[in-house]
């Protein structure tokens, strides 16, 4: 649905994905294809208007070992970022 632009990950989301077993393309892959994951209905609305002004993208996903991360797209989709939402 959109570009990803240069992908980065913090330490942190790293290594909670490792300890999780995760892949990250595979919450790279459903943010791309706009599964925002475990957001509310406002801000899952707020990514699909993104989508067509330009504006940033955030996605939450939950990972088996019950921590948290977020996939955040900039608004020109030069980065996305993969972090904890406490590393922000």
């Amino acid at each position: 649905m959109f570009q990803l632009g240069r992908l980065v990950a913090t330490p942190g989301a790293l290594q909670a994905m490792a300890e999780a077993g995760v892949n990250p393309a595979s919450l790279l892959l459903r943010h791309q294809s706009g599964d925002w994951g475990d957001v509310d209905n406002t801000d899952w609305k707020l990514n699909d208007a993104a989508l067509k002004e330009g504006s940033r993208l955030l996605s939450a996903y939950v990972l088996p070992s019950g921590v948290r991360l977020w996939v955040i797209t900039e608004h020109d989709h030069s980065v996305t970022t993969v972090l904890l939402p406490r590393e922000y």
